[in-house]
C-alpha cells in the first residue's frame, strides 16, 4: 500500500488482484469502516460480493451513523457528522454508490449538487441570556499569550504531546477564549482530553480555521446520515451479493503466531443466542472494527431518563480479549476505563407545537420549514450550566417526518451539572425535562415552558458512556496499526485503528482505515488518497495566522527607521506578497 495524490491515481482503475474470485472476506461490525472497505474490495480488488460476509451484533447496519424512528419514542439520532471537501477517501467511496433519489447520479453527485445549491453557514453561532445574541461577532479573542501557546502546540513534535491533557499544554487565557468555545463544542473536546488529538486536529483542519465561527467550512447531507449515506451504500453491497449477518456478536478471534508471521485462524461468535465459530481458510481475510463510541448507549424517552450503562460492553470486551494475545494489538483500557471522562448525552427533540419553530427562526434567522440550511451547525448557549448546544439540519431530517414537525439535535458536554431551568443534571433528566432546559435557552417565556415541554414536543435522550473515548490521552502503540507488522490475513479498522495520516472522530477516518486495510491485504495497485496537505501550504498557514489574530496586522516593535529598513529588506518579492495577501502587514 502507498499514498498518492493527483488525478493520475484518482481516476485510474486498478486491475483485479490475482485469484480475486477465490478470496473471501469477513468483517466484524457493519459500521462505515466495514461497509466502505467492502466497497473497495469489490470495486478495486475484484472480489465478488458473494464472497464477503459482514457480522453485525445489531439489527441494522451503520454503527454510529444512525437515524431511526422508534415505536412509542419517536425519531432518534445519537449524533451528527460534519463533513468537508477534503474527505478524500469518503468521497472516493461514494462516487461509486448510486443515489437513491436521483436517477443516474452517485451519492457524491447528489451531495455535491445539494451543497452547491444550498451552501452551509451559520447566522448565529452562540447565544446567552435565554436565546439572545452573545456577540462573539466571529472573533476568536485570543490574547498574545494564548496565540503563543497555540503556536507552540502546533509546532511541537507528536511525541512531546503523548499522554498529556489539553489543559496541561494550554493555559486559562486560551481556555477562556471564543476560539476554545467554538472548538470544544464543534468537536466535543474536553479540557482533560488528549493534547495530541487536539494537535492533530489543528494540522488536519488548519485550512478551516476561518470557517470555525460560522461553519462555512462544513457540508451536510440532505437527511440523517443513515438514510443519506448508510442506506445507499448498504443497498449497493446487497445488490453485489454481500451477506450481512445481523444479531451476530463476535466474541473472540484465534491467531497463529510463528516467528514474525501472524494469521487469524478462527472467528468465535454468538448468533441469536447460539454459540458458533467460523474457520478462516488460506485465502480468507478478517477485518475487525475494534472499540465503539456507541457501545452500551441507552435510550430514554419523554418520561424516562437515559441510563448510564457501566456493564459489559461487547465491542470493548472483544478488543480486550484480542489485545491480550499480542502487544501489537493495542491497549483498549487506555480508552474505555474512564467512563466519567468519556461520556456525554444527546437528545433528539421533535416539535409538535407550531410555536416552537418560531423561536428557532428568531435565533437561526431562517425558516425551519424551507427545506434548506437552518442553523448551519450547532448553536451553543454559552452561559448554559450544561454547555448545551443544539442544531436543526435541513428539514425534513427523516423521509418519514411529517411536514409540520422539526427534528432538533441537542447535546451537552457537562451532563453532571444542574441545569439553569430544570435544576437537575442532564443525566437525571427525562426527555420532557431536557426539552424544558432547551426551550429555556431558546428564549421561550418561562411561564410557557412547562406546557410546551410536556405536550409541544417529544424527546428521546441518549446516554453514551464511550462517545469521546478516542480523545483520551494516549501514547504510540495504544492503538494497533491498521495492518500490524507480520499480519498476513487480518486488519483492524475504525476509529481505534492507527493510521498516522489522519485524525479520528470523522467519517473520513473510518473510511480511510477500511481503504488502507483492503488495499494492503489484497495488494490493490492503486494509491490511497493522501490527506489534504494544507498544513504544509504556506498560504494556508499565513491565512490561518491572520485569522487567529482576528485579522489584526502584526506590529513590529522599535523606532520607525528600523521598521523602514525591515520593509526595504522585505522588498516586494513573493514572500512580501504572500504576507500582505494574508493581511498580516
Amino acid at each position: 500500500m502507498y499514498y498518492s495524490s493527483g488525478n493520475y491515481e484518482a481516476f485510474a482503475r486498478p486491475r483485479p488482484v490475482a485469484d480475486a474470485d477465490h478470496k473471501r472476506a469477513y468483517f466484524v461490525g457493519a459500521g462505515l469502516a466495514s461497509l466502505s472497505s467492502a466497497v473497495f474490495m469489490i470495486r478495486d480488488a475484484g472480489v465478488p460480493g458473494s464472497n464477503i460476509t459482514i457480522l453485525e451484533k445489531l439489527h441494522l447496519p451503520g454503527g454510529a451513523l444512525d437515524g431511526i424512528k422508534e415505536p412509542e419514542r419517536g425519531f432518534v439520532i445519537r449524533g451528527g457528522r460534519e463533513m468537508e471537501d477534503h474527505f478524500e477517501c469518503l468521497w472516493d467511496a461514494f462516487r461509486s454508490i448510486p443515489s437513491l433519489e436521483i436517477e443516474g447520479a452517485s451519492v457524491l453527485d447528489e451531495f455535491y449538487w445539494l451543497n452547491k445549491d444550498d451552501p452551509n453557514y451559520s447566522l448565529q453561532r452562540v447565544t446567552e441570556k435565554q436565546g439572545q445574541d452573545a456577540h462573539t461577532d466571529g472573533l476568536f479573542g485570543l490574547s498574545d499569550a494564548a496565540q503563543k501557546q497555540l503556536t507552540k502546540v502546533f509546532l511541537a513534535s507528536r511525541a512531546s504531546m503523548e499522554g498529556k491533557r489539553i489543559d496541561e499544554v494550554l493555559g486559562r487565557e486560551f481556555l477562556d477564549s471564543n476560539f476554545w468555545l467554538y472548538w470544544r463544542t464543534m468537536f466535543a473536546f474536553e479540557e482533560w482530553h488528549s493534547a495530541l488529538e487536539f494537535k492533530l486536529y489543528l494540522h488536519r483542519f488548519v485550512h478551516h480555521i476561518g470557517g470555525l465561527p460560522d461553519f462555512s467550512a462544513l457540508k451536510f447531507t440532505k437527511y440523517n446520515q443513515y438514510e443519506s449515506l448508510v442506506l445507499p451504500m448498504t443497498r449497493w453491497l446487497l445488490d453485489q451479493g454481500v451477506t450481512i449477518q445481523f444479531d451476530t456478536d463476535v466474541t473472540d478471534v484465534d491467531f497463529d503466531f510463528a516467528g514474525d508471521r501472524k494469521r487469524a485462524t478462527r472467528i468465535h461468535w454468538v448468533r441469536e443466542g447460539v454459540t458458533g465459530s467460523t474457520e478462516l481458510r488460506r485465502d480468507d481475510y478478517l477485518l475487525m472494527t475494534i472499540g465503539s463510541l456507541v457501545d452500551n448507549s441507552d435510550n430514554g424517552d419523554q418520561h424516562t431518563a437515559a441510563r448510564l450503562d457501566r456493564g459489559p460492553a461487547s465491542a470493548w470486551d472483544l478488543w480486550k480479549r484480542i489485545a491480550r494475545k499480542d502487544p501489537a494489538f493495542g491497549h483498549p483500557e487506555v480508552f474505555c476505563s474512564s467512563i466519567e471522562e468519556t461520556k456525554w448525552e444527546s437528545a433528539t427533540v421533535t416539535t409538535l407545537d407550531a410555536r416552537i419553530p418560531e423561536y428557532i427562526r428568531r435565533i437561526a434567522k431562517r425558516d425551519a420549514f424551507g427545506g434548506r440550511v437552518v442553523t448551519g451547525g450547532i448553536v451553543t448557549a454559552r452561559d448554559s450550566s450544561w454547555l448545551l448546544s443544539w442544531t436543526v439540519n435541513r428539514q425534513p431530517h427523516f423521509k418519514a417526518q411529517p411536514a409540520d414537525q422539526v427534528v432538533v439535535w441537542v447535546y451537552s458536554l457537562f451532563v453532571d451539572r444542574p441545569g439553569d431551568f430544570v435544576k437537575k443534571t442532564m443525566a437525571e433528566c427525562t426527555g420532557e425535562e431536557i426539552t424544558a432546559e432547551w426551550l429555556y435557552h431558546l428564549g421561550v417565556p418561562v411561564e410557557q415552558i412547562p406546557e410546551l415541554a410536556a405536550t409541544g414536543a417529544r424527546c428521546v435522550p441518549v446516554m453514551m458512556p464511550y462517545v469521546t473515548s478516542f480523545f483520551m490521552p494516549r501514547r504510540a502503540g495504544d492503538r494497533p496499526d491498521v495492518v500490524p507488522a507480520g499480519a498476513e490475513n487480518f486488519a483492524f479498522i475504525g476509529q481505534f485503528a492507527e493510521t498516522s495520516r489522519d485524525c479520528i472522530f470523522t467519517t473520513e477516518y473510518s473510511v480511510r482505515t477500511g481503504m488502507e486495510a483492503a488495499y494492503t491485504l489484497l495488494g490493490v495497485e492503486r494509491g490511497v488518497p493522501e490527506v489534504f496537505n494544507s498544513t504544509y501550504d504556506v498560504r494556508t498557514l499565513l491565512e490561518a495566522t491572520a485569522r487567529l489574530r482576528d485579522n489584526e496586522p502584526l506590529h513590529v516593535p522599535g523606532p520607525d527607521f528600523v521598521k523602514t529598513r525591515l520593509a526595504r529588506r522585505f522588498g516586494t518579492g513573493e514572500i512580501a506578497h504572500l504576507v500582505k495577501d494574508a493581511g498580516l502587514v
